[in-house]
């Protein structure tokens, strides 16, 4: 079942997403990650459109989302979560299961602590919330730059919006990088060349740190939720290590770890094999019955 596109209004944003499934189906939220978009559903939408309802939004800053310069958005994660929050208010979404992929995960673990009982289920492919999965030699700049807020650590990072960095985080760690369909690294920097992206892009690096802090409270989410996890995690991505994955299994209780033989972006050429995960997870943890 093809994806339809579509926009709706919330935030004082112009949300473009990605859709298809019945209307009366359980719902299953996709959130990406940088400097991606919806797009990176695009072969995983069909799949799992057969027995969902499936949502895929692109962030404020990415993929076909309009911000008008006289909303003066600000680009944090606290204003993605906020978007997010209005966007699946606007479609009437009031429980679902949530993909969260990279910058997805900061974001939609912020939408849960506010809204707990409207999440069933999280799936997380390379979606961060633990210390132990940042990987070092990837975030000490990001780290360094934090620290100092200094303009030369700032200009130290800016490579990570030009296309080699792209490319690297599509093709390191995947066993066959020339499987990937490259319209997806291609499109992910054609619209972060836009004019103007690439400082959103470095206001979002910055404010990434405020993210850290929250990590506890993501944990005491697991714990007193009892939320199932699934994580299907690219045990070659070099930005978010497999220890991240691991550390789930110390907070949640209903549990699955996944590894999948890729890097970062481990959903592209393993779409087929992440449906039929997703589907075995909801179904063994009664996900969508009452």
């Amino acid at each position: 079942m093809a994806a339809k596109v579509s926009t709706i209004s919330a935030d004082g944003v112009e949300v473009f997403y990605r859709h298809a499934g019945p209307a009366d189906a359980p719902v299953v939220l996709l959130l990406h990650g940088y400097p991606t978009s919806s797009h990176m559903f695009r072969n995983l939408i069909p799949l799992l459109a057969t027995r969902y309802r499936v949502v895929a939004p692109d962030l404020p800053g990415y993929g076909f989302t309009k911000v008008p310069a006289e909303r003066k958005y600000e680009y944090t994660f606290a204003s993605l979560a906020k978007t997010l929050a209005a966007f699946v208010d606007a479609l009437h979404l009031t429980r679902f299961a949530m993909y969260i992929f990279d910058y997805g995960a900061p974001t939609g673990l912020r939408l849960a602590l506010e809204r707990p009982e409207a999440v069933a289920a999280i799936v997380s492919q390379n979606g961060n919330a633990y210390v132990e999965g940042l990987g070092a030699d990837f975030w000490a700049p990001l780290q360094k730059w934090w620290v100092s807020g200094a303009s030369e650590d700032r200009d130290a990072i800016q490579w990570l919006t030009e296309f080699p960095a792209t490319l690297w985080q599509y093709e390191t760690g995947s066993p066959n990088p020339r499987a990937i369909q490259p319209e997806s690294y291609t499109l992910d920097q054609a619209l972060m060349d836009r004019p103007g992206n690439k400082d959103i892009q470095s206001a979002l690096f910055y404010d990434y740190r405020t993210n850290i802090p929250l990590y506890e409270r993501f944990h005491e989410y697991f714990r007193s939720s009892g939320v199932p996890v699934l994580t299907a995690w690219g045990k070659g991505d070099q930005c978010f290590i497999p220890p991240g994955a691991e550390a789930f299994t110390r907070d949640v209780k209903k549990i699955e770890t996944r590894w999948l033989d890729a890097g970062h972006f481990a959903l592209e050429t393993n779409e087929a094999q992440m449906a039929e995960w997703m589907f075995e997870f909801f179904e063994k943890f009664n996900v969508f019955k009452a």
